[in-house]
């Protein structure tokens, strides 16, 4: 009889352990700083992320910054906005250096840094954990 338990507290672990992970996984928003009056949605972030324009809809210069290669945000991001993994992202600025287009944005390293830049720069947009966009920025999409 012991035997047969094994698998189901196998079982029983696994689905408590991968509960547990997507839970920790927090939400991300797309933040703006504060003097910026643009609505936008998933496709003109993205353009802006991925070098295709350089101004927000209402006009003004765009700045993007990403999170640091590696980070969960990063990869949640490039997932559900940009539609992208880490590879096609990296084939994409690997061609755009090459012709001599966009670059890609600057990489900073955490929500904190992020914020703290978006808050700062006028132009700027970048992504963070919810819990850590803070008062100094615009939330402009969750």
């Amino acid at each position: 009889m012991q035997h047969h338990q094994t698998p189901t507290r196998l079982f029983a672990a696994l689905t408590l352990a991968l509960g547990l992970s997507a839970s920790a996984q927090a939400d991300m928003v797309v933040i703006v700083h504060p003097s910026n009056a643009a609505a936008m949605d998933d496709e003109q972030i993205s353009k802006i992320f991925l070098g295709q324009t350089k101004t927000f809809p209402g006009g003004g210069e765009a700045m993007p910054v990403d999170q640091k290669e590696g980070a969960a945000a990063r990869e949640d991001f490039n997932a559900k906005v940009l539609k992208k993994s880490s590879a096609q992202l990296k084939a994409l600025w690997a061609r755009q250096i090459f012709t001599g287009g966009a670059k890609p944005p600057k990489e900073l390293d955490g929500d904190e840094a992020v914020a703290k830049f978006v808050a700062s720069t006028p132009g700027a947009i970048g992504y963070v954990d919810a819990g850590k966009a803070g008062s100094g920025v615009k939330v402009l999409k969750r």
